[in-house]
């Protein structure tokens, strides 16, 4: 390689990498903004995420703070989640902003709303757990208390599972983005995933076992709606494949006719 040619790959490698840093600096200032008004509320947003434990809690019992700092650090700690929750559009953006130049037109034309429902997708997985998953979770777990044992729960421990719930839930339905990125990679052909429909099935269900709490009812609750979307996914990976093939043929057909 001769020294003109170094230069050129220096100065380009150099021109990515502050255009890293500029992409990463917008990302983590659109949490800093987001994180403003989530500090000041931190502790009416911790009231509303508590709110499903509490509303199933025995009559006199309360949350509670077991460590000295954890009634500061249980609301500040959520707010940060809620910012990055809420500036999570703004982070994707500022990813997609960077990869998007070294994508094809065809690719970036599939990218956009997988990105764009991955993004819809997780917040429906987060507000399904809170408004669904929750109460019917917390309700079963007071109801089987043992007597004589008063359910007090620690405010540090509540936030850990809740947010754990939310990031589980929210990653299961991203089912139907996995199974379209299977297509489309071929990775998978859109055949062998509908003939595979009963282990997936198993595969849901153990999966639900293992990321929620272990009781039937919650488990059923995260895998109905994730085998749904697989059948969704599977729906819109034929759809996909079915109009990536369309395109490919009229491109052919149309070099075809510039040839002869």
């Amino acid at each position: 390689m001769s020294e003109s040619e170094e230069q050129l790959a220096e100065g380009t490698l150099m021109s990515h990498l502050l255009e890293l840093r500029d992409r990463l600096l917008r990302a983590v200032l659109a949490v800093f903004v987001a994180s403003i008004p989530c500090m000041y509320f931190a502790n009416n947003l911790y009231t509303f995420v508590s709110q499903p434990l509490r509303d199933k809690l025995p009559k006199g019992a309360t949350l509670i703070a077991t460590s000295v700092t954890s009634s500061f650090m249980a609301p500040f700690k959520l707010a940060l989640y809620v910012a990055v929750f809420i500036a999570m559009p703004v982070v994707i953006y500022q990813i997609w902003a960077f990869v998007a130049p070294g994508l094809y037109r065809r690719e970036k034309k599939f990218a956009v709303p997988l990105l764009a429902s991955s993004i819809i997708l997780f917040y429906c997985g987060v507000v399904f757990a809170y408004y669904l998953v929750f109460p019917v979770m917390f309700k079963f777990f007071a109801a089987t208390t043992p007597a004589n044992v008063v359910m007090m729960t620690d405010i540090s421990e509540y936030l850990s599972f809740v947010l754990t719930m939310f990031f589980c839930f929210g990653v299961a339905f991203e089912v139907p983005v996995a199974v379209v990125l299977l297509a489309l990679t071929g990775m998978v052909k859109v055949e062998k995933l509908t003939e595979s429909r009963g282990y997936v099935l198993i595969g849901i269900f153990v999966l639900a076992a293992i990321l929620t709490p272990p009781d039937a009812v919650s488990q059923t609750i995260m895998a109905v709606p994730m085998y749904i979307l697989f059948e969704a996914g599977l729906l819109f990976a034929r759809l996909a494949v079915k109009t990536r093939k369309a395109d490919q043929a009229r491109r052919e057909a149309e070099e075809a006719g510039n040839t002869g």
